[in-house]
Order: C-alpha cells, then sequence, then structure tokens
C-alpha cells in the first residue's frame, strides 16, 4: 500500500527555466495546451476535455495533487518568451513514498515547441524529484508507439528504454494502443543536455 504526505508547493530554477504551481491565472495557457489537436491527438482519453470547464478542471487537480501528495504539476515558464510566459506543463503522477517512485508527464504549448523546452523541463524536474524533497529513485516514463516527438525528449533526458507495454493505452482512434516504456532511477548518469544542444 502506497503512503501519502501533503507536499508543500515548490519553484524549481533550472537552465534558463522556472517551474512554478499552476495557478488560476494560468487558464487560457492551460485551455490551449488541452485544446491542441496534435496534444490531443496522444493524450485525448487522459486528458480533460478541451473547454474551460476542462481547464478548470486541470489546475483543481494540480492544486489537490500538492495537498494529497500523490502528484505533482508545474507550469513550465521561460523569461525568454516574456515575463512569466508559460510555455508548458510538466509533473509527476502516481507518487508511491514507499517504493519511491513515480511517472513524469509533459507537454508544450504548439507555439514553443522545437526549442529544447521539454527536455530542459524534464531534467529539471527529475533532479528536483531525485534530490529535493521527494527523494525518489526510480521515475517512469511512458508514450504511445509513433509518438517520435516524445520518445527523443526521453532518450535526451537518459531515461532508457526498458520495453513495450502491449495494449496500455486507450487511444483517440477508440482502439488500445501499445506503450514505450522509459524509466531513469536516481543512480543514472544525469545526461549533459547543454553540449547536447550544442551538437
Amino acid at each position: 500500500m502506497k503512503e501519502s504526505k501533503a507536499l508543500a508547493p515548490a519553484w524549481i530554477g533550472e537552465f534558463d527555466l522556472l517551474l512554478r504551481p499552476w495557478e488560476d491565472g494560468d487558464l487560457d495557457a492551460v485551455l490551449r495546451g488541452i485544446a491542441d489537436p496534435e496534444f490531443r491527438r496522444w493524450n485525448a482519453i487522459t486528458v480533460p476535455p478541451p473547454d474551460e470547464a476542462g481547464a478548470r478542471a486541470f489546475l483543481g487537480r494540480r492544486v489537490d495533487g500538492w495537498k494529497q501528495g500523490d502528484s505533482v504539476g508545474f507550469a513550465v515558464t521561460a523569461q525568454a518568451e516574456g515575463p512569466d510566459a508559460v510555455v508548458g506543463s510538466v509533473g509527476l503522477s502516481m507518487i508511491d513514498h514507499i517504493h519511491r517512485s513515480a511517472r513524469v508527464s509533459y507537454w508544450i504549448l504548439p507555439e514553443f515547441r522545437g526549442r529544447g523546452y521539454a527536455s530542459r523541463a524534464l531534467e529539471a524536474l527529475t533532479r528536483w524529484a531525485f534530490h529535493e524533497e521527494l527523494r525518489l529513485h526510480r521515475l517512469e516514463l511512458g508514450h504511445a508507439l509513433g509518438h517520435d516527438a516524445s520518445c527523443r525528449v526521453a532518450e535526451r533526458c537518459a531515461y532508457g528504454l526498458e520495453g513495450t507495454l502491449r495494449g496500455a493505452l486507450p487511444g483517440s482512434d477508440g482502439g488500445m494502443w501499445d506503450v514505450h516504456l522509459h524509466a531513469r532511477l536516481a543512480t543514472d548518469p544525469e545526461p549533459d543536455l547543454m553540449a547536447r544542444a550544442a551538437r
């Protein structure tokens, strides 16, 4: 049985990003994120409806996650895009304090893709999860087969491919999709994202 405890909302400054708890003022960014057709192509079953009520539900779940200690959600902000500009989302779910594990997730708004924000946000979250209050040991990352962009983010952040989960995700086409399972341990070497970006 997993044990949960309330978590204090955190702010993570890493690379050129600030990861901060979601706020009510982020409603528009959330709505654009969960309504994005490419995002919904891969996540239609696991996200709220693409309307204001769905965006408010998304924000409410992020607040509840901190209180319940079973998930944490961050707005990814990048000053390079403007003061407190939200470029995407990153978070942990299924936090298991006994097994010291969790599941990562992320998305980037369409206009900010291709700039490395997903990789840097995931790496910032990963380091925080391993070394700060949570002190987790294992983080898992799952994505539908064919979602090559998500696979590349996993590889850049040294989440090794461990296998394929057959029929593990309800797909947007009504079928059950296979999922690539990646994972990273606290004892694994950290990737040098800046060196990769320079190549």
